[in-house]
């Protein structure tokens, strides 16, 4: 009985222990975290001031500008635009060079494609002109007496004057050099005739007929001229 007891009493001593003991933890995990948010505390505080000093640091060495530096981009990019200028005003001079050497060479091409055309044409009428002049000859020299000649008679002088007709649209017109002034970039004097009717130098009659083509010669006039009478007979000119 007497052990028992001894045992109970041990029992709530143990038990008071206990409840002593868990106070006194308490208190001190209490004081420890006190004291750790206190070193906390204090260490925030001394790392707010170090970063701080360190911004403070860095910002004078960045605010501080390259004024040299500066200037020299600033000569660079003007340099650069200077080039650029310098490179524009050429290619503008060079496509002005082109567009003049364009334009004369297109109004060359066509210069010379109208003289193709004037050349071809030339040959062309100069070719036909013998048969017009064949034409001229039989009208002023055949006389038809009888219906059947002048049936024929109509036939080709009506083809003669589409002939006419047609060189006519081509841009082809006749001399007229009769009773004027011996022109000799239009006629070619064959014969000269002596006369004191007209005034030397006159156009006495077109031998054969002379032709231009829009303001230009076709073919020159073979003409008789009036010369000073002397007594003689009408001569063909000669060259000396």
């Amino acid at each position: 009985m007497v052990d028992e007891e001894r045992q109970i009493d041990n029992t709530d001593q143990q038990s008071d222990t206990s409840e002593v003991m868990r106070p006194m933890t308490s208190e001190a995990t209490a004081e420890t975290m006190n004291l750790n948010d206190n070193s906390e505390a204090n260490t925030q505080v001394t790392d707010t001031n170090q970063p701080m000093d360190t911004a403070t640091t860095v910002d004078e060495s960045v605010a501080v500008p390259s004024v040299e530096g500066d200037y020299q981009t600033l000569a660079q990019m003007k340099a650069q635009v200077e080039s650029l200028k310098a490179q524009v005003e050429e290619r503008s001079t060079q496509y002005m060079r082109i567009a003049a050497d364009f334009d004369n060479y297109r109004k060359r091409n066509q210069k010379e494609k109208e003289d193709l055309e004037q050349q071809v044409k030339r040959a062309t009428i100069t070719e036909l002109l013998p048969i017009v002049d064949n034409f001229e000859r039989a009208r002023s020299h055949l006389k038809p007496q009888t219906d059947s000649e002048m049936s024929i008679h109509k036939s080709y002088q009506g083809v003669y004057k589409q002939l006419v007709d047609c060189l006519k649209r081509l841009g082809v017109s006749p001399m007229r050099p009769e009773g004027k002034e011996f022109d000799p970039n239009l006629h070619e004097a064959v014969m000269r005739q002596p006369t004191n009717e007209q005034p030397e130098g006159t156009v006495l009659e077109e031998l054969v007929r002379g032709y231009f083509l829009g303001d230009r010669v076709l073919r020159h006039a073979l003409v008789k001229v009036a010369a000073p009478e002397d007594g003689s007979e009408s001569a063909p000119i000669t060259d000396t």
